[in-house]
């Protein structure tokens, strides 16, 4: 008896890792110190040093249920963007720099150019976000997971001066709200989405008008990283006074996030165009409006607050940044909130 009869392969724990070497070097950054494959990740604090008094901010999270849906399209490479976005889009709401990332694979079994493949996919969101991939681990569990499925966590650390967090604490009635677009579902409220779709390859296959693409196609989209676009708006001189990540749990419990206690946001829904997928989701699941805004992005999937002078120079500096704004509402004197009209 040896470890392979029981069930993991440390040979094909070696092939993975030269496998996504590759992958890994594409995302370091100058302050990474030491090789790939240490006990550890090293990073320099010289990124910090000019700072007043520097900040650690920090994300974790994971892909959730959308990996069954890479599971059954046989698609591995981009939900690593999606586990990277869920992480480094926090720490951006926060004014944060993403510095460094490390990502946790568990699988029942380690086939290694799938875990390449996944690995690639976290290689291409550090590159979105700017930050250095200096660890992991591909933890084979089998008997635990089932040998074609694995999950997928990850997290994050980013560097703030404290001077530059976005906290909300300023927000104020008059100021202005701007929705920067989502690529669709993004990574929250797939197992209402499993419920809804039938999760079989000919389903997923089926090609939409209105989507442009196959179900599957529209459904695996990767999240969108709006780090750069969040440090375009500051690069004009715009202070960001809050910011409202949308994820899972919507408009109604992550946009109060933001908001000081006084104040409610009035969000205009005919202000930006929903999503064709979200329109789809809501009929053929028959769920309440209510119900899509209080569990999906609709096609937002950052929500800002700005003083009315710096609007414009905010919509600029996202487009600059390739990304599409809306002004989507505003600021108003009440109960802390929001208001969808």
């Amino acid at each position: 008896m040896d470890y392979k009869n029981a069930g993991v392969d440390i040979e094909a724990g070696y092939k993975s890792v030269e496998l996504m070497k590759k992958h890994v070097q594409a995302t370091m950054r100058p302050e990474v110190l030491g090789g790939i494959g240490g006990f550890s990740g090293a990073f320099s604090m010289s990124a910090f040093k000019d700072m007043e008094k520097p900040t650690l901010v920090s994300g974790t999270d994971g892909v959730g249920t959308k990996l069954k849906l890479a599971f059954l399209l046989d698609k591995h490479d981009t939900v690593g963007i999606d586990c990277v976005a869920m992480c480094v889009n926090d720490i951006a709401c926060a004014g944060g720099e993403p510095l460094f990332f490390l990502d946790y694979i568990a699988c029942g079994k380690n086939y290694p150019e799938k875990i390449a493949g996944i690995v690639s996919g976290v290689a291409e969101g550090c590159k979105q976000a700017g930050a250095a991939l200096i660890g992991g681990e591909t933890a084979e569990m089998p008997g635990f997971y089932p040998e074609d499925e694995y999950d997928l966590a990850g997290f994050a650390v980013g560097v703030v001066d404290e001077k530059d967090l976005i906290t909300g604490a300023t927000i104020k009635p008059g100021d202005t709200l701007i929705g920067i677009a989502s690529s669709g579902v993004h990574s929250n409220g797939f197992s209402l989405v499993r419920k809804v779709f039938p999760m079989e390859k000919e389903a997923l296959d089926m090609y939409y008008d209105e989507l442009g693409c196959t179900l599957g196609q529209a459904l695996i989209k990767p999240t969108k990283i709006y780090v750069k676009a969040l440090k375009r708006v500051k690069e004009a001189g715009v202070k960001i006074k809050g910011c409202s990540h949308i994820t899972g749990g919507g408009f109604y419990e992550n946009i109060p996030r933001m908001l000081p206690d006084g104040v409610r946001a009035v969000v205009k829904k005919d202000s930006y165009p929903v999503l064709p997928i979200f329109r789809m989701l809501q009929k053929e699941g028959d769920i309440a409006e209510d119900m899509m805004y209080n569990t999906y992005n609709m096609g937002l999937g950052m929500v800002l607050a700005v003083d009315p002078a710096d609007a414009e120079r905010t919509m600029e500096a996202v487009r600059a940044a390739g990304e599409t704004p809306y002004v989507v509402g505003s600021v108003e004197a009440g109960e802390k909130g929001v208001t969808l009209c």
